[in-house]
């Protein structure tokens, strides 16, 4: 069984930087692809980045230039840098990561800009 444990959430000003980190167990980010999705207020999950095994990455364009995904394979753990927020990057972070067994996602963690 896979389980995810996020941490990093938080509030912070328009413009500041936050770090979310996804620990994974019962999947091993060496061989299967990672990421992060989130939803805000009233909106349907978007996805917002992605990493493959191998660390090949993609981002939503609404995120891309201020957001950063990386992996640490030997921490098992999958990380989103989050520079330059915004007020519309408000909402809740899911990590996402596939297994042999299909897709699982985290609890989720809140993020939460002021202006």
């Amino acid at each position: 069984q896979v389980q995810l444990v996020e941490s990093g959430g938080g509030l912070v000003q328009a413009g500041g930087s936050l770090r979310l980190s996804c620990a994974a167990s019962g999947s091993r980010l060496s061989s299967y692809a990672a990421g992060w999705d989130r939803r805000a207020p009233g909106k349907q999950r978007e996805l917002v980045a992605t990493i493959s095994s191998g660390g090949s990455t993609n981002y939503a364009d609404s995120v891309k230039g201020r957001f950063t995904i990386s992996k640490d394979n030997a921490k098992n753990t999958v990380y989103l840098q989050m520079n330059s927020l915004k007020p519309e990057d408000n909402a809740v972070y899911y990590c996402r990561v596939a297994s042999a067994r299909g897709v699982y996602w985290g609890q989720g963690t809140q993020v939460t800009v002021s202006s």
